[in-house]
C-alpha cells in the first residue's frame, strides 16, 4: 500500500512552496491543511518544533524542515531532483544551503518588504553582493545551458529559489528597481521558474490576495506604492 501524504502550510509561506513545488515535479499525490501562523494550534505546535511550516505528514508521521522533505522527496520519487554526479549534487546542496544568506539579512527578501523609499537604495546595493554570487554560479553550473540551475532539468536548487524570486517579482511590479537586469543569469532563471507551471501553480489559490495583505502588515513600501496606484 503506498504512502499517504498531508502537508501542513501557510497561504503566503515560501518555504512551504519550496516542498510544493517538488512534489509537484515528482507527481507525488498530496492533501494540504493551511493554519494561521499568527494563531498557531496546539496539534501544530506539538509536531513541529521549531513552530514553522512545512511539516509533511507521511502516514501520519510528521517530518518537519522544508530541506529535510525535499531531500527525502527526492530519495522516494523519481524523477531525481538533485544531479546524479556526486560532485555536482554536493555543490547542489550547498547552493541551496547558500539560500537563507540570499534572501536575508541583507538579501533579496529585504528588498521585497523594505519599509520605505529612503532605506531602498542601501537595500539595493547590500542585495547586489548576493545576487552576483549567484549569477557567477548559475553561469558556471550550467555553462551555456538552460533554462534551470543546472541546465535544462528542474533541480532541488530551483525549486528552493523560486518562492523567493516569486515574491521578489510581485514587489518589483511595483518597486520598478531593476536590480536583476545586472545579473542576467539571474534574471533568465528567475523568468523561467516563475513561467514553470510547477511553480506557479505550487500556491494556494488566495496567494495573490493574502501576499498583498501581508505586504500591508509588514508595513511595506510594496503595499504603499499598490495603494498609491
Amino acid at each position: 500500500m503506498s504512502a499517504s501524504y498531508h502537508l501542513i502550510s501557510s497561504t503566503t509561506c515560501p518555504w512551504v512552496q519550496r516542498s510544493v513545488i517538488a512534489m509537484r515535479a515528482k507527481g507525488v499525490d498530496f492533501g494540504v491543511t493551511y493554519i494561521d501562523l499568527r494563531d498557531k494550534p496546539d496539534w501544530f505546535l506539538e509536531m513541529s518544533p521549531h513552530g514553522k511550516v512545512p511539516v509533511l505528514k507521511v502516514d501520519g508521521q510528521p517530518l518537519f524542515e522544508s530541506n529535510a522533505i525535499a531531500e527525502y522527496l527526492d530519495e522516494m520519487f523519481e524523477p531525481r531532483l538533485h544531479p546524479a554526479d556526486p560532485v555536482k549534487r554536493a555543490r547542489n546542496r550547498a547552493w541551496t544551503d547558500f539560500l537563507p544568506t540570499f534572501v536575508n539579512g541583507p538579501g533579496l527578501n529585504q528588498v521585497t518588504y523594505c519599509p520605505d523609499a529612503e532605506s531602498l537604495p542601501g537595500t539595493l546595493d547590500a542585495a547586489r553582493q548576493r545576487l552576483q554570487r549567484l549569477d557567477d554560479a548559475i553561469g558556471q553550473e550550467r555553462g551555456n545551458d538552460g533554462p534551470f540551475f543546472n541546465g535544462p532539468d528542474l533541480s532541488l536548487v530551483d525549486c528552493a529559489y523560486a518562492p523567493f524570486l516569486q515574491r521578489f517579482d510581485i514587489a518589483e511590479r511595483v518597486l520598478k528597481t531593476c536590480l536583476l537586469d545586472d545579473f542576467p543569469n539571474v534574471r533568465a532563471w528567475s523568468a523561467a521558474l516563475l513561467a514553470d507551471d510547477r511553480v506557479a501553480g505550487a500556491v494556494a489559490p488566495n496567494f495573490a490576495a493574502e501576499f498583498d495583505k501581508n505586504l500591508e502588515r509588514r508595513g511595506t513600501y510594496a503595499w504603499d506604492l499598490m495603494r498609491a496606484a
